[in-house]
This record gives C-alpha cells, sequence and structure tokens, in this order.
C-alpha cells in the first residue's frame, strides 16, 4: 500500500544530497496523492470486470489483456506512448535541454516518470551532479567487463556487468539485513535505481571500446549532461549532433508502458521483491530478442540490403513500391513497419523523421528511408492482412546513428538498454511504493482450453 508518511529509518539518516532529497519528497507527495484513488479500486472496484480473455489471447501471448500497472507511462493506439500523461512532442517541447540543444533531455524525463513533474533546469543540474557521484564502476565489475572474450555479443555482456554490480544494491543490503520495513522498500529501490542509472551508460561505454575500440576508453566528463557524456565516452564522433541524436535516442525509448518484454520481465522479477540489478538484468537478457529491441538493427540491415540489391538504380516510389510488393511475394516480411498497439505513425519514428529531415536529409539512407514511409504502407495495407502498415520507431533510428558512425549494429540494443533502464527502475520504485503483490497469472493447459471452448 502507499504510505502518507514519509520516514527514514536510523540507517536511512545518512547523508542525503539536496536532490535526492527534493526526489524522495516529491515521490512521496505524489504517492500521497494517488493512495487514495488505488485504496478505492481496491476496496470499492475490485469486482469490476474489464473485459474478457479470450482462447486467443491466452494462446497468443497475453496481447491486449488489461492486467497490469504502469503508472509511468500508457500507450495510446494513435497518439503513441505518453510520459506521465505528456505525448512525446509534449516531452521534446517542455523537458530542459543541454545548452544550444533543442533535445528534451533524458535524464529529465526520468524526473517526470518519476515524479510527475517538469524538472526546473536547477534540478535537472542538480540531478545530474547526483548521477555523476554514483557513476563509478566498481574494479571488480571493470575487470570482470575486462576479461570477457571480445566476440561476446554486447547485450551478453551488458547483462553480465548488471549482474555483476549486483552486490553494491542498497535494497539488497538491507532486504538481508532482517529489519527491512515495507514502507521502506520504495526507498531503497530508488536507490538503485538512481545508481543503476548513473552507471549503465559508463558500462556500456566501457563494453563499446573494448569491442569495437581495442579498449581505448573516453574518460566520463562529469561536467556533462547524462546523455552527451555517454555519446562522448562511445566516441564515434565529435560532432555536436551526435549528441543531440543519441539524447533524442534516449529520451524516446526511455518507458513504453510495462507490457512489452523488457519492462514486463523487469517487473515480474522485481515483483518477487528482486533488487532492481537483478530485475533489470533480467529485462535485459529479454531485450536482446529479435522480436524486441534487436528489431532496430534489423531494420538497418534490411535498409542496406535493399540499397545493394537497388545495385545504384535511384530509390523512387515506383521503384520501392515493386520492391516491397516482390519482398512479400518471397515470404520475406519488411521490419520495421507495423506495432501491436499502435494504429498510426509511431511518435518517435516522426521525432526522428524531423531530426533527420533537418539536420543530414541527403544522407543515401536516410533518402531511402523516406521513400519507404511513402511507399511501403500503402503496400501492405493493400494485402488486407497488416492493422497498422505505418513505420514504428525501429524504421530509422539505426539509420539515424549510422550517419555519425555509429554503425556497429550489435550494438544498437545496448544504447536501448541504456534509455529502457529510465522507464524500467522508475517503474519498479512505483511498484514497490504501491505495494503491489508478487506476480502470478493463472495458466491452463490445451485440454482445458478445449473443454471450455466447447461449452
Amino acid at each position: 500500500m502507499m504510505h502518507k508518511a514519509l520516514r527514514f529509518p536510523g540507517r536511512q539518516r545518512r547523508a542525503f544530497s539536496a536532490v535526492v532529497d527534493t526526489l524522495k519528497h516529491k515521490i512521496q507527495g505524489l504517492a500521497e496523492k494517488k493512495a487514495p484513488q488505488l485504496t478505492a479500486l481496491r476496496k470499492e472496484h475490485g469486482g469490476k470486470v474489464l473485459g474478457e480473455t479470450t482462447v486467443g489471447q491466452c494462446i497468443g501471448g497475453m496481447r491486449g489483456i488489461t492486467c497490469m500497472i504502469s503508472e509511468t507511462s500508457l500507450l495510446d493506439p494513435m497518439e503513441g506512448i505518453r510520459y506521465r500523461g505528456r505525448t512525446l512532442q509534449d516531452c521534446m517541447d517542455q523537458l530542459p535541454k543541454a545548452p544550444g540543444s533543442k533535445i528534451g533531455l533524458p535524464e529529465a524525463s526520468f524526473w517526470l516518470l518519476l515524479t510527475d513533474e517538469i524538472p526546473s533546469d536547477a534540478e535537472v543540474k542538480a540531478l545530474n551532479e547526483e548521477l555523476h557521484k554514483r557513476s563509478a564502476l566498481p574494479e571488480s565489475v571493470v575487470k570482470t567487463i575486462d576479461s570477457l572474450p571480445k566476440d561476446t555479443h554486447p547485450m551478453t555482456q551488458l547483462s553480465i556487468g548488471l549482474l555483476a554490480l549486483q552486490p553494491t544494491s542498497e535494497f539488497g543490503k538491507a532486504y538481508r539485513s532482517g529489519t527491512l520495513k515495507k514502507n521502506e522498500y520504495w526507498v531503497y529501490t530508488l536507490e538503485d535505481a538512481l545508481s543503476l542509472v548513473a552507471k549503465v551508460p559508463i558500462l556500456a561505454a566501457r563494453i563499446f571500446r573494448n569491442v569495437f575500440m581495442e579498449g581505448k576508453h573516453i574518460p566520463s566528463d562529469p561536467s556533462m549532461d547524462w546523455a552527451g557524456n555517454y555519446a562522448q565516452m562511445l566516441g564515434v564522433s565529435d560532432d555536436a549532433l551526435f549528441k543531440d541524436v543519441t539524447r533524442m535516442y534516449l529520451m524516446l525509448h526511455a518507458d513504453h508502458e510495462a507490457g512489452n518484454v523488457s519492462a514486463h520481465t523487469t517487473h515480474l522479477v522485481g515483483s518477487a521483491l528482486s533488487d532492481p540489478y537483478y530485475s533489470y538484468a533480467a529485462g535485459v537478457c529479454g531485450l536482446a530478442g529479435p522480436l524486441h529491441g534487436l528489431a532496430n538493427q534489423e531494420c538497418l540491415r534490411w535498409l542496406k540490403n535493399t540499397r545493394q540489391e537497388l545495385g545504384g538504380k535511384e530509390p523512387t516510389v515506383e521503384v520501392l513500391t515493386q520492391f516491397a510488393k516482390d519482398t512479400l511475394a518471397s515470404g520475406k516480411v519488411i521490419p520495421g513497419f507495423g506495432h501491436g498497439v499502435l494504429r498510426n505513425t509511431d511518435p518517435r519514428y516522426v521525432i526522428q523523421r524531423q531530426f533527420a529531415q533537418d539536420n543530414f536529409p541527403n544522407d543515401p539512407l536516410v533518402k531511402l528511408a523516406e521513400v519507404c514511409f511513402q511507399a511501403i504502407p500503402p503496400v501492405l495495407e493493400a494485402t488486407g492482412k497488416v492493422k497498422n502498415p505505418w513505420p514504428n520507431v525501429d524504421a530509422l533510428s539505426g539509420t539515424c546513428m549510422q550517419y555519425f558512425g555509429l554503425d556497429q549494429e550489435d550494438y544498437y540494443t545496448v544504447i536501448f538498454a541504456v534509455s529502457r533502464a529510465l522507464g524500467c527502475t522508475s517503474n519498479l520504485v512505483w511498484s514497490r511504493m504501491m505495494g503491489l503483490p508478487i506476480e502470478r497469472p493463472k495458466s491452463v493447459t490445451l485440454d482445458w482450453l478445449s473443454t471450455k471452448a466447447a461449452e
């Protein structure tokens, strides 16, 4: 249950930084507003039926079953993801920005997801300072990552690194002490969330430099914003726009309600009171799947292969229309189009498309992607089999990255994971604040389903 008073137990009365103290009071204040709503729903409407589960949903991955709470964001079929009720364009416009940038800072979206407030410039500056203080990797973790074979997939390395960080969990330490109370769970989860978010770009950059840059590392710059610093540590481009495209990517991918594989897995593991390091490491393993986070690199590969197959032919709408028809006729799929929930062009794609058109419209792959945007949806729509023929976020995200020299496709999902840490850990904080129980859905056999279907 949510708790009405903010009390820090004796072992928590260490010197909090001002920004962490502010965050805790803001989260607690929001919880106090939400508590009556949650209590009423439990007591007065707990028996209200939200919908009927079908046999198709049961055997189709539970798609569309309304059965989870995600306070941080909600996916609207027409407008896309909303962070605390705000569209991504709202976030882009309203969130604080780095000097000279037009991109809403992703760490500011972290504040928004936690507190339902747009932070001030001063609050984001203080948050960045706090994250930098927490960002150093333990030497044991550095040795673990540096010892891995360089042909180990970057996502495997990231999950190993997150688990290697687990011994630093404040939640884990407090729970093992035997004196941790339920109304303290969220406080320690927030501590871990802040530290995990602080460390994950440092860890991810180290993996990148080990695998692709012969282990030559670029030190973290504590004067920079969270996402800009990550871009600088990758070291693939000195162009200021690369920092902006990184900020944009990390903000747009930060959260996507709780039903997708990485968010759901993180929530599920966390519901067992596994700490955020255990929980998000599990989520990262789900994100590595070809049907989830791997999609962005698949889209870039498809664009590259398409350009090669065109053999220098100008990618006009007519040419791409026929190419798309031939692709479908051969039994192949066209990645980057369609979405399990959206019924409109993904706003994340729209924002990236505008960025690309404003800054590098003549890049060959950007030009090809633009023609695909015009040619492919009508082809998919004409099949009568596609509910949403419009492009999703993956159709352009890799294309924007490769323009600046980040063309190591196996690394793209790691960048996704750096971003999604913001939403997944925010959700963990709120799951513990709301006192959500361990998740344990009922499963049935095919024989049981057959019997019910025959009734």
